[in-house]
């Protein structure tokens, strides 16, 4: 089908009646599979065709979706109406403008090489059938257990008002793993996760994952609850991750910056956020990752874009609209989860740059603190969080000792991220599952990488 046709003659035809147009078209396909204990629940295949368009007219924005090709344009007319509307409505110090950027015509090859479509429903309800078995069947205090899939594959089409066209795909492939046990009324839970973006076969083979949740969920059976207190604590790379990501990202994400005074102020350029040590950035690189991409859903090249630099706020996250508003280069954050909606400003590949210290130095002269390993949950308002840990050992005397349960780690970010004071050499990526949500899109594919690192006064919740 002549996408690249469709989306010319649609902009030729409206983009007289606005000061900028865009659209999006999508071909979708994905497939969802859940097993609870060791039978199939549910399975879900979907092919999808859709795409939006969305304008922008004396400084206001309009947007409008559509599931057929014949309807792209009364879409157009849908967002042209809407934005020329909206913009008459705004005050000259509330009307939208762009940054300029460079337009790209381009069509990009993620280069899988076998990917969800390579794969039959069968083949797929087989791998990880054997993964429900395994959860379902190695330990009769198992009470309950599931995999959940997904996976999809999307080939995107992307067109605007100033001579851009792009070509693009997208992958996703992920099966996370779960088991719940039970002792004296109390339930005890142990999950875990794999993915790739480019071949299925990374998820096959991974039997002692599923064997490792089982292990870990009656092992946490015995593990006595934390003592309440405040501790040194060592986070893994996964843990360091989700809290990169959750407490500081999204104070990254420039949006939000721009329609919050209080964050304006947080999020001063130039500000001590860490140690010298402490380097934070978020990327769309390497390739093969969930956030990786070339360009972003506004058809603006990525760049990575360091947020802390030396201990210092050097940066942050943009759209067009936002790096107009706010005087600062593009970043290629504004993503959509899929045609349904228009691109906001969201992460991609968030990272804490490696250090030197090995897990011994970390530790090593710890006298008494906790070892936190994944994360089970977490709560983020402005400057405070709380993350729960999935796992935790109690530190004594530099060694890794007993397991304990119901960590809860809980503080205000910018003393935390003051507090980082050792930071492991031991990097790695998690978010192989899930996503990230933000304004109603969820879940936006993204990934964290961090080594390990260290915290002191730490405010521990617990018995």
């Amino acid at each position: 089908m002549d996408f690249r046709g469709i989306m010319a003659d649609a902009i030729s035809s409206y983009k007289g009646r606005a000061d900028y147009l865009e659209v999006r078209i999508e071909q979708r396909e994905a497939t969802s599979l859940l097993y609870r204990l060791a039978e199939a629940d549910s399975v879900s295949v979907k092919l999808v065709l859709g795409g939006s368009v969305r304008a922008l007219a004396d400084g206001g924005w309009g947007f409008a979706a559509f599931n057929d090709l014949a309807a792209v344009g009364k879409a157009c007319e849908d967002a042209v109406t809407s934005a020329r509307y909206v913009g008459s409505c705004l005050p000259a110090s509330e009307k939208v403008s762009l940054a300029r950027v460079t337009t790209a015509y381009d069509e990009v090859d993620l280069g899988i090489s076998r990917g969800a479509k390579d794969v039959t429903l069968s083949d797929k309800m087989r791998v990880l059938g054997e993964y429900a078995q395994i959860l379902a069947k190695s330990d009769p205090r198992v009470v309950s257990s599931h995999v959940r899939y997904g996976d999809f594959y999307v080939r995107k089409y992307f067109a605007n008002s100033e001579g851009a066209y792009i070509v693009s795909e997208g992958s996703d492939m992920n099966a996370s793993f779960g088991a719940s046990a039970m002792k004296e009324g109390r339930p005890v839970e142990a999950f875990e996760g794999v993915g790739s973006t480019l071949d299925f076969t990374d998820l096959e083979g991974k039997h002692d994952v599923a064997r490792e949740v089982v292990e870990t969920c009656i092992e946490t059976l015995d593990a006595e609850p934390v003592k309440a207190g405040v501790y040194t604590v060592v986070c893994d790379p996964h843990l360091a991750g989700v809290f990169i990501h959750e407490a500081f990202g999204h104070l990254s994400e420039s949006d939000f910056i721009a329609e919050n005074e209080d964050a304006r102020k947080m999020m001063t350029l130039g500000r001590r956020f860490g140690q010298d040590f402490l380097n934070v950035a978020d990327e769309p690189v390497p390739a093969g990752l969930r956030g990786s991409y070339k360009y972003d859903d506004e058809g603006t090249p990525a760049v990575t874009a360091p947020l802390i630099t030396n201990g210092l706020l050097v940066g942050r996250l943009h759209s067009r609209e936002t790096a107009a508003k706010m005087g600062e280069p593009t970043t290629g954050n504004a993503r959509a989860v899929n045609h349904k909606f228009a691109p906001i400003v969201r992460m991609r590949n968030t990272v804490i740059r490696p250090g030197k210290a090995d897990f011994d130095q970390l530790i090593g002269d710890i006298k008494l603190g906790i070892f936190a390993k994944a994360a089970y949950g977490g709560q983020t308002m402005i400057e405070q969080f709380s993350f729960s840990a999935r796992e935790a050992f109690m530190i004594r005397d530099g060694k890794l000792a007993e397991r304990v349960r119901d960590v809860v780690m809980a503080g205000n970010l910018f003393e935390t991220l003051l507090n980082i004071e050792g930071i492991g050499s031991d990097f790695r990526w998690t978010g192989h599952t899930g996503g990230c949500g933000k304004g109603g899109q969820f879940p936006l594919p993204v990934m964290m990488g961090s080594p390990s690192i260290r915290i002191k006064n730490v405010v521990v919740g617990g018995r």
